[in-house]
Parts: C-alpha cells; structure tokens; sequence
C-alpha cells in the first residue's frame, strides 16, 4: 500500500513539475518582442456591446521588427516618427513614414519593421472584443531572425 502511494504521489509531482515548466516555457515564448515597446494609454467601451478600443503607444528600435502576428480586432494606426515597411499576408509590401496612416484588419497575419535609423514612434487604435490580448505571435515565425520577410503569399 505504501508502496503504491509513494509511486502515485512521485507521479503527481513530476506532472505538475512538468506542467509548471512547460508554462514557464511558453510564457518565455510568447513575450513580447524586444525590439519593440507597446504601452496601453487608455482602454474605452466603443458603441458595439461586448467591445472595447485600446490605444497605445508603440515604438519599434532601429533595425527591429514587430515579429509576424495577428490581432482578434482591427489596428488603425498613426506614423508619428520614423520610417519603415508594413507585411500583410498576401499584400504587397507598403513603406511607410512619419505622417502616413494604415489599417490592419482583424486576423490578418502581418509585421512592420523600422528600415530607419531613429525609432519609428506609432499611435496604435486596437478595436475587438472585450478582455481578448492585443497580439497573437505567429507560433511558426515567432522570435525568428528576418521573419518581417514573407513569402509572396505567407501560408
């Protein structure tokens, strides 16, 4: 009896061992991108129930990408500073700057990188669902170096 026990208590605790650095793993993995710095200034409801827009501030380093991801919502976004390229899955590549304006619609798998030397500054409009994260990394591309170079049409 003691015997068995032990071996289901031994078992209990490597799974949840095994549980706690897998999560710990994945966390790691789905951190935000270094090279850019995204800080939520304000949350509202908007006149769709069940919807909330969050705008931030964004800044991507010189020579850093966004990393390829997804949004649950649409991002409508200002170029206050800098320079640099927008994906969008299936789109040709669009150059943006200081001024310009663009719009990524929900689930679109996209990146932007900053192609200039000062950091490209952005105020970012994020419409969707109530308590849903901002961001989904692209699990494929995610951390990659170059993943802001897609395919002509990314899959």
């Amino acid at each position: 009896m003691k015997s068995i026990q032990k071996w289901t208590v031994g078992g209990l605790l490597t799974a949840g061992l095994v549980a706690v650095g897998f999560v710990a793993a994945s966390s790691g993995l789905w951190a935000q991108n270094p090279g850019i710095k995204r800080t939520i200034v304000y949350t509202g409801d908007v006149s769709v129930p069940g919807r909330e827009a969050r705008i931030a501030s964004v800044e991507i380093a010189p020579g850093a990408s966004a990393g390829r991801h997804t949004h649950p919502g649409d991002e409508i976004t200002y170029v206050i500073e800098g320079e640099g390229e927008l994906w969008i899955d299936g789109q040709p590549p669009h150059k943006f700057k200081a001024g310009d304006g663009f719009v990524v619609m929900a689930g679109m798998k996209h990146d932007a990188r900053n192609t200039g030397t000062p950091p490209v500054k952005l105020a970012a409009i994020y419409v969707g669902d109530k308590g849903r994260p901002i961001e989904t990394p692209d699990p494929l591309l995610y951390g990659r170096v170059n993943a802001y170079r897609p395919r002509k049409v990314w899959r």
